[in-house]
């Protein structure tokens, strides 16, 4: 069986896959929505399962936080394993100001103020933005399911905006129509596209930063099944689907 230096398989790794952040995240999401859930992956205790969700075999990985994490996990994912999908499941800033705490955010586009993108020495600005299938198919869920969601660009810094040195770093950016911020997205974005794979990134509001409010650790915990939800009806998976 294949393995990288963070990752080393116990179990198979399905196609597609869901990325939160917290490792605790991915064990809570493996032990509450998916059937038959084995772990595969404890090294560094970045934690990763598989099982089934209404008949869609899927896993659900930690990714860490920052854009560096994300790179890591989710280009290993996708370049050594062969996984096909990976929706990037956490928690965001939002900036409208009908945004609600809970509301979900899907990113239509990913920028950053991040030197992530200066590798592809592309001499320009890369605009880095999800599978468009893949975000059709979340958005077609959350209005089934009648959640409240925005979908719009979304800002992926390499700062916790909160101990930013500089007070409203976002405030130049939101004047350009970003709606949300997050700190992995845009590394997601850009290994999918390089690797040609799919992928999509999701938030729930846990910040509404113009408003000053935010949510508790315990809301947290409990507001995020929408999301998940959404999230697995969204991917492709398949009966049976998996890497060995």
């Amino acid at each position: 069986m294949k393995s990288t230096p963070h990752i080393v398989p116990e179990a198979p790794i399905a196609r597609s896959v869901l990325m939160p952040g917290d490792p605790l995240r991915a064990k809570f999401i493996a032990e509450r929505f998916l059937e038959g859930a084995r772990q595969f992956n404890s090294v560094r205790g970045m934690l990763g399962y598989t099982g089934v969700w209404q008949g869609k075999t899927v896993s659900v990985m930690g990714s860490g936080m920052g854009i560096p994490s994300m790179g890591i996990y989710s280009w290993e994912l996708f370049e050594t394993f062969g996984v096909a999908e990976i929706v990037r499941i956490g928690t965001c800033g939002g900036f409208l100001p009908d945004m609600r705490l809970g509301d979900i955010v899907v990113a239509q586009a990913s920028s950053t103020n991040s030197s992530w993108p200066e590798q592809y020495k592309l001499g320009g600005v890369f605009s880095a933005i999800p599978d468009f299938d893949l975000m059709e198919r979340a958005v077609a869920s959350a209005r089934r399911a009648g959640k409240r969601f925005v979908v719009g660009n979304t800002l992926c810094l390499d700062q916790f905006s909160r101990y930013h040195a500089v007070k409203e770093v976002w405030t130049p950016w939101v004047e350009m129509g970003i709606i949300a911020t997050d700190m992995e997205a845009y590394a997601l974005y850009c290994n999918a596209a390089k690797l040609k794979a799919k992928a999509l990134a999701m938030f729930t509001v846990s910040d509404l930063r113009l408003k000053g409010e935010h949510m508790s650790t315990e809301e947290r915990e409990k507001s995020l099944s929408g999301m998940i939800e959404v999230a697995l009806d969204a991917v492709e998976g398949g009966e049976g689907e998996a890497i060995g």
